[in-house]
């Protein structure tokens, strides 16, 4: 009974998060008539894809789409190598602000987005004019906001990963005559590349969709814009285009699905939590 009663609140859930997809996809493959019917329903028989090209025929859609890939999988990458690095350092060793840098990386993950965007407006502004290539108007300056947004949460995650890899294993290859890091590159990051690729969709998803700071950052200098601002040329003082509007939002799901197929193999082998001799 128990069984039966978790599987129809297991469908009822998923039914419940794949709906607003489905409708996304949906109205994207509707007429503008049916879109703007006062009685909608939940499918089309006259599906289109005028609304795709309406997308794709946005100017400067493509640059938007590199800009945003840029700066995606920029942060994934960045962020995984510290991110390792530093869990493998609060985990494995010993000293005397450990306990304090945990608590900052939870603090962290509390404060509002929102409630810093202008604190980081200036904080951007003054650092362009030392460092280049990270100030306003710049994609390194998108890149390095969300680093410091993704590096937390996954320092955190992926101590559990390195805490769950026994310690005799590098003891043994201590022993063998392998180096530290040796021990790091052949040994660890492999056993905790679940971890990485969990913490790694993360950072994808996060940088990817990032609106806020795109428009914050990103002032004058268009051409650096990121995808999300495409979406911005079918909101009309009149009338919503929303058939655009859920294409391009469809459009921009793709890339995040097949970034989770690529890395969905090391995140099922990672439930096993296998560990060989």
């Amino acid at each position: 009974m128990r069984r039966r009663v978790a599987d129809a609140t297991a469908i009822v859930v998923a039914a419940v998060t794949v709906f607003p997809i489905y409708w996304m996809v949906l109205s994207a493959l509707k007429p503008t008539g049916e879109i703007r019917s006062a009685d909608p329903r939940p499918w089309t028989l006259h599906p289109t894809l005028e609304h795709f090209g309406s997308a794709l025929g946005v100017s400067g859609f493509g640059r938007y789409f590199l800009n945003s890939a840029v700066v995606a999988l920029t942060v994934v990458a960045i962020s995984a190598l510290i991110s390792f690095l530093a869990a493998v350092a609060l985990t494995r060793y010993r000293f005397r602000t450990r306990t304090t840098l945990l608590v900052l990386f939870l603090v962290a993950q509390m404060v509002p987005v929102e409630a810093l965007s202008i604190p980081l407006f200036f904080q951007i502004r003054d650092l362009g004019r030392t460092v280049p290539g990270v100030g306003l108007n710049t994609l390194g300056s998108l890149v390095l906001v969300q680093l410091a947004f993704s590096l937390p949460f996954a320092i955190w995650m992926l101590r559990g990963f390195v805490a769950a890899v026994p310690q005799e294993i590098e003891e043994a290859a201590t022993l063998d005559g392998a180096s530290r890091f040796t021990i790091l590159w052949r040994i660890l990051f492999p056993l905790v590349s679940p971890g990485l690729a969990a913490t790694g969709v993360f950072s994808f998803i996060t940088a990817w969709n990032d609106f806020l700071f795109a428009k914050t950052f990103i002032i004058s200098a268009t051409e650096n814009q990121t995808l999300p601002a495409a979406l911005l040329v079918f909101f009309k003082p009149d009338e919503n285009d929303w058939g655009g509007i859920m294409a391009a939002s469809t459009l921009m799901t793709i890339p995040v699905l097949v970034f989770f197929v690529l890395v969905r193999h090391r995140l099922v082998a990672g439930l096993g939590g296998a560990v060989k001799d």
